[in-house]
C-alpha cells in the first residue's frame, strides 16, 4: 500500500538544528529513538536485525491514526552535534522547544531506551506539554540497569566506536549524518552521559500525566526496578477491584529482549494505541479516605453490579478496608456502584 511521504525539516532549538519528520494526522505523538539510533529504528528494520514476527513497523502503524513527530536527538542521525554535553535534561528541553516552534501546545510522547529517559525528563521539566507518556525499556535511575549492562556502558570509548564501524547502527548513522566522521564523538559523549549517576524518583512520583511502561520479559532493566517504577507512578499499590485501576499501566512483551522488543510491533501497537486512545481520566482528589455511607458498619452487601441482571455479593470487613483515592488512581468499584444505583 502506498504511503504519503512525511514532512521533514529542521528546527533551531537551543542552538541545535534538530531534525524531525511528521507522519500522519491527528493527535500529536512525539517519538524519540534510542541511543546511537535514528528515526529508522521505528521504521523498516535495520540491516542485520530482521525478525519474521514483524507485521508492520512501529512508526507507520502509529501514524495511521495520529500525527507522529519523530525526532533525532543531538549528535544522532541528521542532527549534527554542537558544543555542549549530551544530557537527558538538555535534550528534553530541545523536545519542548521543538513543540513550541511547531505550534503544538500539548502532545503524547513515546521514548525508547535513551529516548525514554528524554521523554521522562520532558514530562518532569515541562509537564504542561505532555498529555500522555509512553516509556519503552528505560530506567529512572542508573542502577535500574543490570550490572552487566552498566559495565557495557562504561566500555564505550573511542576504541569501542571503531569496533562498531560497519554495524547496523553505524551504517544507519553514516547514511544520514551530516558529518559521518563524528561517530566516535557521539559514542564517547553518550558514554559520558550514561555513566553519570542519577535518580529521578522524586520527579517521577510527581508526574500527573497518565503513563504506560512497556518492557520485554528479558530486558536490560531489572524486574525489581520495573515494579518500583510502576509503584512511583501509583500502580501496584492496592487491589484495583477495590479502589479502581491506576491511571498508569504496565505491559510486558513476551519472548523479547531490550533490542528485539521493537520487532514485536504486532504485540506492542495494540497496547500503545489502546492506552493513547482512551479518554483522559477525570481530575482526581488528593490522597484521602472516602467514607462509604452504609447502614451496617461491619458488613456490606453490594447488589446488582450493572444492568446485566447479574448479582454479585461482596462481603467486606470495613474495620480493615477503607476506600483511598490518590492522584494516580481511577474510580473505585464503590463509586461505580453508587453511580449505577443513582441512575
Amino acid at each position: 500500500m502506498a504511503t504519503t511521504p512525511p514532512h521533514t525539516g529542521y528546527a533551531t532549538v537551543n542552538g541545535l538544528k534538530m531534525y524531525y519528520e511528521i507522519h500522519g494526522t491527528g493527535q500529536p505523538l512525539v517519538m524519540i529513538h534510542g541511543g546511537l539510533g535514528v528515526i529508522d529504528m521505528f521504521e523498516p528494520i535495520m540491516p542485520g536485525f530482521g525478525a519474521s514476527e514483524v507485521s508492520e513497523p512501529i512508526l507507520p502503524a502509529l501514524a495511521r491514526t495520529r500525527q507522529v513527530i519523530a525526532v533525532e536527538l543531538q549528535a544522532h542521525g541528521h542532527t549534527a552535534d554542537i558544543e555542549r554535553p549530551l544530557s537527558y535534561e538538555l535534550m528534553a528541553d530541545d523536545i519542548a522547544a521543538l513543540l513550541e516552534q511547531l505550534g503544538i501546545k500539548q502532545a503524547d510522547i513515546l521514548g525508547y531506551s535513551l529516548g525514554g529517559g528524554v521523554a521522562l525528563q520532558t514530562v518532569i521539566r515541562h509537564p504542561e506539554v505532555v498529555r500522555k507518556l509512553v516509556v519503552v525499556s528505560t530506567v529512572f535511575k542508573r542502577d535500574g540497569w543490570y550490572p552487566e549492562s552498566r559495565d557495557g556502558m562504561s566500555t564505550m570509548d573511542a576504541e569501542a566506536a571503531k569496533s562498531f564501524v560497519g554495524s547496523p547502527m553505524h551504517q544507519a548513522y553514516a547514511n544520514v549524518a551530516p558529518r559521518p566522521e563524528d561517530w566516535p564523538t557521539l559514542v564517547v559523549k553518550l558514554s559520558q552521559m550514561l555513566n553519570q549517576d542519577y535518580n529521578w524518583s522524586t520527579g517521577v512520583a510527581a508526574i500527573k500525566a497518565p503513563a504506560l511502561l512497556v518492557y520485554s520479559d528479558a530486558d536490560s532493566v531489572r524486574p525489581q526496578h520495573i515494579l518500583e517504577f510502576f509503584g512511583l507512578l501509583g500502580g501496584g499499590k492496592v487491589d484495583g477491584m477495590m479502589v479502581g485501576v491506576s491511571n498508569s499501566q504496565l505491559a510486558i512483551i513476551p519472548g523479547t529482549t531490550h533490542v528485539t522488543i521493537l520487532f514485536r510491533a504486532n504485540l506492542m501497537i495494540p497496547i500503545v494505541t489502546s492506552f493513547l486512545d482512551a479518554p483522559m481520566p477525570k481530575a482526581k482528589l488528593t490522597v484521602s479516605s472516602i467514607p462509604i455511607p452504609i447502614p451496617n458498619p461491619n458488613l456490606i452487601t453490594l447488589a446488582q453490579a450493572g444492568r446485566t441482571g447479574i448479582w454479585l455479593l461482596v462481603l467486606l470487613d470495613l474495620s480493615l478496608h477503607r476506600v483511598v483515592q490518590s492522584p494516580h488512581q481511577g474510580t473505585s468499584m464503590f463509586d461505580r456502584f453508587r453511580e449505577e444505583q443513582a441512575q
